[in-house]
């Protein structure tokens, strides 16, 4: 879905996963900047919405989810997985409820999937589920942003920053008001500062939720009933996941950054030691320059000096091995 901000000044499409919207408006830095600073916003609109409304939504996303949210306050903001049977990650969600409605955004292209989950799942509960997509945009506003939230608008309020699920016609206009827009990169750029995992960038087919950090933030572990519990509760009382979430500082001196799926190798072993790992996402920060995370084994020394392709990168734990 084409967002109508790309007609914006200086804005450049993104591509790949967030094609739709502005990769940036014509200054990277200062648009990162503005939002370290809060101020301006991101649009978002090309991510998947989807609602969960009826008398029973909570309780049944409850058997469903890895969040606790039962008794999920209305307007508190969480995060949630949905498993495979092997506890492999499927689905993220970013959730509140209105008092009358659960509000979801998810990963572009993965709603009608998830909808197909949710609706195999509902059996007799009093719920209805609804692909919102074509209706709601997600705008996102940094932390310290006193722009106006339209009244009646859903919205998720973080550490890092406010999600608001806008009727995607109100998007023009309110973009106007909203200060200065800031693209998709430099939203990343912040995300990868903060260390917060991506579905489908620092996920594979086969990542389990404590390689990212996952536990606690989007998974709870004092709740049962949901696909995948089985491998959650091993991992977290029986042994360690098998790789671990790392934030790299990358070489300054290298023109380009190495893309995802760059192997990753102990610098001492050499030019032909081992694949111990690979760069998930990688990013040009206004202030640490270029950095990245990744994901290597768990068995890695925490202050091993490694190699990203041929760009050296000195890591920082996430995920303790």
């Amino acid at each position: 879905m084409k967002s109508p901000l790309l007609t914006l000044p200086g804005a450049v499409p993104a591509e790949g996963v967030d094609e739709g919207v502005a990769a940036h408006y014509g200054d990277l830095f200062r648009e990162q900047r503005a939002l370290a600073e809060g101020t301006g916003f991101v649009d978002l609109s090309h991510r998947g919405v989807v609602t969960v409304s009826g008398p029973e939504r909570l309780s049944w996303l409850h058997l469903l989810l890895t969040q606790h949210v039962s008794d999920l306050p209305p307007h508190q903001a969480t995060e949630a997985l949905i498993l495979s049977a092997n506890g492999h990650i499927e689905h993220a969600l970013y959730l509140v409820d209105d008092g009358e409605t659960v509000w979801i955004h998810v990963e572009p292209g993965t709603q009608e999937a998830l909808i197909a989950y949710l609706e195999s799942m509902k059996f007799f509960y009093r719920v209805e589920t609804a692909d919102r997509t074509a209706d709601f945009a997600v705008v996102h506003l940094p932390a310290g942003s006193i722009a106006e939230v339209p009244e009646g608008v859903a919205v998720r309020e973080m550490s890092y920053g406010r999600d608001l699920f806008l009727p995607r016609a109100d998007l023009e206009s309110y973009a106007g008001k909203a200060g200065p827009p800031a693209g998709i990169l430099a939203h990343e750029a912040l995300r990868v500062e903060q260390h917060r995992p991506r579905l489908g960038f620092e996920t594979d087919h086969r990542t389990i939720p404590h390689e990212l950090g996952w536990i606690g933030g989007a998974v709870h572990l004092q709740k049962g009933c949901y696909r995948g519990q089985e491998t959650v509760a091993r991992v977290q009382n029986l042994g360690k996941p098998p790789r671990r979430m790392v934030f790299l500082h990358l070489d300054g001196s290298e023109v380009h950054l190495p893309p995802a799926g760059t192997d990753l190798r102990i610098a001492d072993d050499g030019p032909d030691g081992r694949r111990i790992g690979f760069v998930t996402t990688s990013v040009r920060h206004h202030e640490l320059g270029p950095v990245a995370l990744a994901l290597v084994k768990r068995n890695v020394p925490v202050d091993a000096r490694l190699m990203a392709g041929d760009t050296a990168a000195a890591q920082e734990t996430v995920v303790e091995p």
